[in-house]
């Protein structure tokens, strides 16, 4: 591990995707293992899923939505997997994103590489960056591997490749076998190099071992000053040299909240979490939904329903060390579970939702008070078991939020004259003056001033 982590390192690793015989030799600077990329530290991420996004289904279908999301105010597009999907023990008709057939090739749903190629730089040329998804824990249960690397799976005691978790359609890798780890490398790299993506998120990253991560982040970082995202909630995987994890912990308080659960202070021990067991430059995603929290937990049309998803989406926008991530649909909203291995187009008709999204994500591209490493001081400002406000800064610019996260009324009282003046309310576009007078804030309700 400490060779790993040297100034210079030299790792052996696969020169082509599909070959396992050819390998090169490359200095690697491990420095670049715990840097962020600076685009992402006022970034924010909408995650796309071509699959439902379109009544096609395609890159060429959904490239016809960049300029509106762009307009909203979107800067890293992360794409479901694009990868082909085994057809042994499919699900459903269409089968799991997340059953990999071949991870150097792309779905044919989707269209073709040439069609991805050209999707990317569509989408650079209108200034986003792009992420794909990663599954690196597991294939599909008919990925070639099986046939041609059939040591590059954990077998039973009878031989036989087993599946994943409880996924039966899925096979699980084996990363203490040397060949399987350099495959791996070499072809994340290849996605890189060949199509010019900015980074991955990486499915069940928890799962797959630490000193995997090492050395894969090593090389890909060394390739691009590309974005890590991890489906993770643990301190190692920073330490691994992700950007950003999973703010699970803090999206599950959220819920709780939601529901009267827990009052607001609950949130505290949760970003506590954050301040005390992870490194000081860990970047956290936070959401109201995602593509498993939508399909299998009613997020946000149910969890967080009506105006009760409001302050949450808020929060999920300026929280300590949050980049906010956007799932396909949540600015129409479209009110129900997506299915995940059948066609189910998304309605784009009403976008009630992208006025207020857009809002937020214009600040947050442009005001370096939202940035995630921007310095976070709760304040109180009434009744701490209904409201939760903070303030935020970086570089002279500040904010200050103001969130009502119960089904009641309530009186805020600003006693801070730090933050008296006449700060813009971001949502009416009008300065208010602030002073020690109370004003009161509505059930669900919110406000976020720019000073």
């Amino acid at each position: 591990m400490k060779k790993l982590l040297a100034a210079a390192i030299v790792i052996t690793m696969l020169a082509s995707c599909n070959n396992a015989d050819q390998k090169t030799t490359t200095a690697l600077d491990s420095t670049k293992l715990n840097h962020h990329p600076e685009w992402i530290i006022q970034g924010n991420i909408y995650e796309v899923n071509v699959r439902q996004y379109t009544p096609e289904g395609t890159f060429a279908a959904f490239s016809k939505h960049l300029e509106r999301l762009k307009t909203m105010g979107v800067q890293t597009l992360w794409f479901m997997p694009i990868n082909p999907i085994s057809k042994t023990d499919r699900k459903g008709s269409l089968g799991s994103y997340y059953a990999v057939s071949d991870y150097t090739a792309i779905n044919p749903e989707y269209g073709n590489m040439n069609d991805w190629k050209e999707l990317v730089k569509q989408a650079h040329n209108s200034g986003f960056k792009v992420i794909i998804d990663w599954v690196p824990n597991h294939t599909g249960a008919d990925h070639y591997w099986l046939q041609k690397h059939p040591d590059f799976y954990v077998k039973d005691s009878t031989g036989k490749a087993i599946m994943a978790a409880d996924w039966a359609d899925t096979r699980k890798l084996n990363y203490k076998n040397a060949e399987l780890v350099d495959t791996m490398i070499a072809q994340m790299k290849w996605w890189i190099d060949s199509t010019n993506i900015d980074g991955f998120r990486c499915d069940v990253a928890s799962d797959v071992p630490d000193n995997f991560w090492k050395k894969c982040i090593t090389v890909l970082k060394n390739t691009k000053d590309i974005f890590m995202l991890a489906e993770g909630d643990k301190p190692e995987l920073h330490k691994d040299g992700f950007d950003a994890t999973y703010s699970w912990t803090e999206f599950s308080m959220m819920k709780k909240i939601a529901k009267g659960e827990r009052k607001a202070t609950a949130l505290d021990s949760t970003l506590q979490r954050v301040d005390t067991a992870f490194p000081a430059n860990a970047f956290r995603l936070t959401f109201t939904s995602n593509h498993d929290e939508n399909s299998w937990n009613k997020a946000d049309y149910e969890t967080m329903p009506g105006n009760v998803h409001a302050p949450f989406a808020v929060l999920s926008q300026t929280i300590n060390h949050g980049i906010p991530l956007i799932y396909s649909g949540q600015e129409e909203p479209f009110l129900r579970a997506i299915r995940f291995f059948d066609k189910d187009t998304i309605t784009f008709n009403k976008l009630q939702r992208a006025s207020f999204y857009t809002t937020l994500l214009k600040q947050h591209n442009t005001n370096e008070a939202f940035a995630a490493d921007a310095v976070f001081k709760k304040i109180k400002v009434g009744n701490e078991d209904a409201l939760y406000a903070y303030t935020k800064e970086k570089n002279s610019k500040k904010i200050l939020v103001i969130l009502n996260l119960s089904n009641k009324q309530q009186d805020v009282t600003i006693t801070d004259n730090n933050l008296y003046g006449e700060p813009l309310n971001v949502f009416t576009g009008n300065k208010e003056k602030l002073t020690a007078q109370p004003q009161k804030l509505e059930p669900w309700g919110y406000k976020v001033y720019v000073y």
